[in-house]
């Protein structure tokens, strides 16, 4: 059996104060089975490593660069990441591609970046509800793994996470239903399957959109989803704590 993963990702939330608080208590407070981690701003990774290291929690960036180094003002390499102890980093989350127009070849190429430093990347991969709506939910999550594939190999997702993130349900309040959840998670597992088995069985893909306290036992329960990458709800240790236990 895959083990549960609940990633926090706190998006661009936090202080130096209340930070401190909110990393304690998921230090204290993560005893379950679950793997925990939590993907926090660049700024506060050294608070982080401070706080959670030694513990069982893990934690990783939000973004990459694609590149190793040079005159790329602003951006973060791999190497950089690593040196803060960082075990993941996240890769093509929606607001990414729709904010910053981090296209499918962008995140191969950061995909690829994050391994060759070390990390553990965390494909995002989903849909609008426009897309939802017009049917091609399927057709928009391959094209996104598919780009990765294509640049990395299945063998890569041995030491990769996937999520699905529909992107209508990302802080909206709405839920993907946990029938439709399943329903794209195991369509992403068979599309890995057709490349390596081994691959599709030990992959690791977690549900990410309004997932609570409330709603996440039963999302974890389906027999593709292995996890959680958690927004709003991670930024309040009890809740967070919560959809830890329920993994």
């Amino acid at each position: 059996m895959r083990t549960k993963l609940v990633a926090g990702n706190w998006k661009m939330h936090g202080s130096l104060a209340a930070n401190a608080g909110l990393l304690q208590a998921v230090r204290d407070g993560a005893t379950g089975k679950a793997e925990v981690a939590v993907c926090v701003p660049y700024p506060y990774l050294a608070q982080a490593r401070a706080e959670l290291d030694g513990s069982r929690v893990a934690w990783g960036a939000q973004d990459v660069s694609e590149h190793a180094q040079g005159a790329f003002t602003g951006e973060v390499s791999g190497s950089m990441l690593a040196d803060f102890g960082c075990r993941f980093v996240l890769v093509g989350h929606s607001e990414r591609r729709s904010f910053y127009g981090d296209t499918d070849a962008v995140v191969a190429a950061k995909f690829a970046a994050a391994q060759t430093a070390g990390l553990i990347p965390v494909l995002c991969v989903g849909e609008s509800l426009a897309e939802r709506e017009a049917g091609i939910t399927g057709e928009v999550v391959t094209r996104q793994i598919d780009a990765v594939l294509a640049n990395s190999g299945a063998g890569a997702f041995a030491r990769a996470v996937v999520a699905y993130e529909p992107v209508w349900a990302i802080g909206t309040g709405r839920t993907a239903s946990p029938q439709q959840a399943q329903e794209v998670h195991a369509l992403i597992r068979a599309r890995f399957a057709r490349d390596s088995a081994e691959v599709a069985t030990g992959l690791r893909v977690l549900y990410g959109g309004s997932v609570k306290a409330g709603n996440a036992a039963e999302l974890f329960g389906q027999p593709d989803i292995d996890g959680g990458l958690i927004g709003g709800a991670s930024l309040v240790a009890a809740d967070f704590l919560a959809i830890c236990a329920a993994a």
